[in-house]
């Protein structure tokens, strides 16, 4: 009895834990002093059971992005309340202590008013040609040495937009977990798939219900004509976490595509713009579909999730197969539209960007991979950004330095329209879903507003969105999500979770479709003939 009367008389180390935080946290405040710590500041140094279920509550791998908070140059002092410090504010000073060309400057920060002794601020600097970071945990002044600036477009930009100034809201140890977030989004694992199923969830409002078995469809290829499209969702590997974040920013419910076709002999095809050929280039395909179905049952690990869009009578109708067929043809081993890909995604100044992204932080990023992989940078957009500009070679800093000159800003240069006719280094530049809505316009599915309507700024779900496809359900294959108990309007025919498309075969083609149009999760909710 005495044993068990000691031993309850001792806490256990969690309790004891909460004890003290709930001291420290709630009882001193009371008494109008600033609380040593807070709860999120030391929960990293807790037994990972008790810590890591809260820390995946407060942070998730959106905190990983930054936030702009504003622009320091010579013009004045930018002021902005901080995760740690709610006082905070900088300013630029010029300088030639380097006695360069065109100097250097310093960038003042100072800091005050922390909400605890514990916390810490981490900061993203950039300008067009260089990037940057520090973190606070002292209340003072610091700064930020730029020796030299590289050249004097550099110095004049500096001087006339300053240097950006992102807060990492997550700070240190949120940011750290953001990225252990991020990281299985991209991971080809039961641990990858479940990382990706619980972004979409949380950021999109995705479901994710079970099918029941069979997971894959018996499908007969005589039911599947020309034009048929295929929207394709995968959850894990490479390819699952970059889908993720192209879900999440879109508003799409299915990450890649392709489209049937059959040629003069009845034989069907698949054509998709993303194959992977033998040399590990993604290209533009035309394969045989039982080539395709097999790959996609046999060699695919990203656990790919597969509907099939089958087109309305009257538009089948219309479809002209000998025009889809020469479009085909003269794109067939052409690489993948990687030029103009964000460029469908943002249309908008503001309404396209889900929190903390913005067109600061979309610059910022693009000018860590034009220093880290400068050929992937003109890739993926230098090229488009000078089209845009009708400028020629320019590189990312130029493109930022000549946008300012001319009295506009990188937000608005975003969101200049894509032009299906432009014709970049490698040819027409298409990517899955614009490869096969450029085969519908050549094959007449827009009619007379084809030649209004470029499809470059569309994306999947802007797709699938059109009123082309099937919707008498009784007009569906019989096989068509056969086993399952939920009649969906299209025919699942590969995944274990019921494929999900919102607002599937509702809009009608017109002029400069998705030209404007804001695209904000979780509604992602468009205005009237955007």
């Amino acid at each position: 009895m005495a044993a068990s009367s000691a031993s309850a008389c001792l806490l256990h180390p969690h309790l004891k834990t909460f004890l003290i935080i709930s001291l420290l946290v709630f009882v001193l405040p009371v008494h109008g002093l600033k609380p040593p710590i807070r709860p999120r500041d030391i929960l990293p140094l807790l037994p990972r059971q008790l810590s890591w279920p809260i820390l995946n509550y407060l942070h998730s791998a959106v905190d990983i992005l930054p936030t702009f908070v504003g622009s320091a140059s010579s013009n004045g002092t930018v002021e902005w309340k901080g995760t740690c410090f709610h006082e905070t504010k900088a300013w630029m000073e010029f300088n030639n202590k380097s006695r360069s060309e065109f100097g250097g400057g310093i960038l003042h920060i100072k800091v005050s008013k922390a909400h605890s002794w514990t916390c810490m601020d981490l900061y993203v600097f950039a300008t067009p040609y260089q990037v940057t970071w520090d973190y606070y945990f002292f209340s003072r002044e610091h700064t930020i040495e730029f020796d030299a600036w590289e050249e004097k477009a550099e110095f004049e930009y500096v001087k006339n937009k300053g240097v950006s100034i992102f807060l990492m809201q997550a700070g240190m140890l949120g940011s750290l977990q953001a990225l252990w977030d991020v990281f299985p989004l991209f991971t080809n694992t039961g641990w990858g798939e479940h990382a990706n199923i619980g972004f979409l969830k949380k950021h999109m409002g995705a479901s994710f219900e079970q099918r029941p078995q069979p997971w894959v469809t018996n499908v007969s290829a005589d039911d599947i004509h020309s034009g048929d499209f295929l929207a394709i969702s995968k959850i894990r590997g490479r390819w699952g976490g970059f889908e993720t974040l192209e879900k999440w920013v879109t508003g799409s419910y299915a990450g890649h595509s392709a489209v049937c076709l059959r040629d003069s002999e009845g034989k069907l095809w698949v054509g998709e713009s993303g194959h992977r050929n033998e040399k590990g280039d993604d290209v533009i395909v035309i394969l045989p579909w039982d080539d395709w179905w097999e790959d996609i049952l046999t060699q695919d690990d990203s656990n790919s999730h597969i509907a099939l869009l089958p087109l309305h009578p009257d538009i089948r109708a219309k479809f002209n197969e000998t025009s889809a067929w020469e479009y085909a043809r003269s794109m067939e081993g052409k690489p993948y539209g990687y030029h103009n890909m964000i460029f469908s995604w943002i249309d908008t100044l503001d309404g396209n960007y889900p929190p903390p992204l913005d067109a600061h932080v979309v610059a910022s990023v693009m000018t860590v991979w034009n220093q880290m992989r400068p050929e992937y940078a003109s890739n993926l957009w230098n090229e488009a950004l000078n089209k845009r500009l009708g400028t020629q070679d320019l590189a990312l800093p130029e493109i930022l330095v000549e946008t300012e000159k001319r009295g506009s800003s990188f937000d608005e240069l975003l969101t200049i329209p894509e032009q299906d006719d432009w014709i970049y280094t490698d040819g027409k530049s298409t990517s899955c879903v614009v490869f096969i809505l450029e085969m519908y316009k050549e094959a007449g599915l827009f009619g007379s507003v084809g030649s209004s309507i470029q499809v470059t700024e569309f994306t999947i779900k802007d797709a699938y969105s059109l009123k082309f496809f099937e919707n008498n359900l009784s007009r569906l294959p019989k096989w068509c999500n056969e086993g399952d108990n939920v009649q969906l309007p299209y025919c699942q025919i590969k995944g274990k979770y019921r494929m999900e498309l919102p607002e599937y075969n509702t809009l009608d083609p017109y002029p400069h479709m998705n030209e404007r149009c804001p695209s904000l999760p979780p509604r992602y909710m468009r205005s009237a003939s955007c």
